[in-house]
């Protein structure tokens, strides 16, 4: 028999997401009457902005005819979509960025865990808890040592820069799970930290457009000296609501170095490309030109009437949980709410109660990590309509007991 790699064994059985739905299919085929809410994954409601399907439509009518038809694309991404990230991503923030800096992708998620590629396991890697498991499981996957940044409310959920070293830190702001942001104070004191120790910051920015605080950066660039130590992941997910369709991009400023084993430095951006140019066949035309209509002028605005939709349910959830003396954290600058559980419940005591009382699906903090255990993370992606009847069945609920 083939050898496995033993490190899988270390791994949670299920991830946190396909025991959630285990959980949801076993409750609604009990209960077939059940009008469940589901306010756990953060898949967007809204559907793709018309000057994005419009840019889609023509580019299907350019694939049908011979004189305009593509095949394969440059791996990196089309110059289209790419100067538009520039200028729209960057250089309005004050950041200059090469063409070959960025690369188009399907998505942070698999950027994020794909990046370990180029790194050695013998690198010890920082990383929050709670966080998003990419960051765990991928890690664990590939065998490093991981070391864990606690999170909590003493610290507003913000992680500080530890007095050990690390070599790779993993940061996400606005936050995937908690909602909450890094100020420009705090991101200075991990540029600080990352030149001070030789450390890389891996900068996952996919809910940056959430963003409305001016003391909040939209980019890790923003932090003088950031380009030396910082790999920035962007997505058009939650921003443009693609998460069906799959665009996103990374950053990789080429005056980044990685050493071997001997001392050597190598380019990590000629690395990245090597890598993604051997794995990766890249983000299908049709879709990178729906990703460039959304920095057109129709579609800024478009979006930013969607983004203002998400952060009406937001502003409603949080409300609710002011008015029913719950302690919450994020939906601000997030789309997260990051909900401290009452009565001292374990987060899957909360989560069951949620689904069988109440018929509402939210993800149970402790999926994220210790630090997350007696909390519970709702999205405000649903709809108008559910977010509010979701609100008040927990009012009706809640303020009984």
């Amino acid at each position: 028999m083939v050898l496995i790699n033993e490190n899988y064994n270390k791994l949670e059985e299920t991830y946190l997401f396909t025991r959630i739905a285990k959980k949801r299919a076993a409750y609604a085929e009990a209960h077939p009457e059940a009008e469940i809410i589901s306010m756990g994954i953060g898949d967007v409601t809204l559907p793709l902005c018309p000057a994005v399907i419009t840019a889609m439509q023509q580019a299907v009518q350019e694939m049908a005819d011979a004189a305009t038809f593509r095949g394969y694309g440059p791996e990196q991404g089309y110059t289209f979509l790419k100067d538009a990230i520039r200028e729209y991503d960057y250089r309005a923030y004050g950041i200059e960025l090469a063409d070959d800096e960025i690369f188009v992708s399907d998505g942070s998620k698999s950027d994020t865990g794909n990046i370990g590629d180029i790194f050695s396991v013998a690198n010890v890697v920082a990383i929050p808890d709670p966080v998003y498991p990419v960051y765990i499981d991928t890690n664990t996957m590939a065998g490093r040592e991981i070391k864990l940044l606690p999170a909590n409310e003493a610290n507003g959920f913000c992680p500080q820069p530890p007095e050990w070293h690390a070599d790779i830190v993993y940061l996400c702001s606005p936050n995937n799970p908690t909602g909450s942001v890094l100020s420009r104070a705090a991101l200075e004191e991990w540029v600080a930290y990352a030149r001070r120790e030789g450390a890389l910051i891996l900068f996952d920015a996919a809910y940056k457009a959430f963003i409305t605080d001016p003391d909040v950066p939209h980019s890790i660039y923003e932090i003088p000296g950031a380009m030396e130590c910082a790999i920035e992941f962007s997505s058009f997910s939650k921003t443009a609501g693609f998460t069906g369709t799959r665009c996103a991009f990374t950053v990789v400023p080429k005056v980044l170095k990685g050493r071997d084993s001997e001392g050597r430095e190598f380019s990590l951006n000629a690395m990245w490309n090597r890598r993604h140019i051997t794995k990766f066949n890249g983000v299908p035309y049709i879709v990178q030109k729906g990703a460039a209509a959304v920095y057109t002028d129709e579609g800024r605005q478009q979006i930013a009437e969607a983004l203002d939709y998400y952060r009406a349910n937001a502003r409603l959830i949080k409300q609710t949980f002011d008015e029913l003396g719950f302690t919450s954290f994020g939906g601000d600058n997030s789309p997260y709410i990051w909900l401290k559980a009452p009565n001292n419940m374990t987060s899957w005591e909360f989560f069951d109660l949620m689904l069988e009382e109440l018929n509402i699906i939210g993800t149970p903090g402790v999926g994220f990590g210790n630090q997350g255990e007696g909390y519970f993370r709702l999205t405000a992606f649903g709809s108008h309509e559910n977010t509010a009847i979701a609100m008040q069945r927990m009012r009706e609920y809640f303020s009984t007991k």
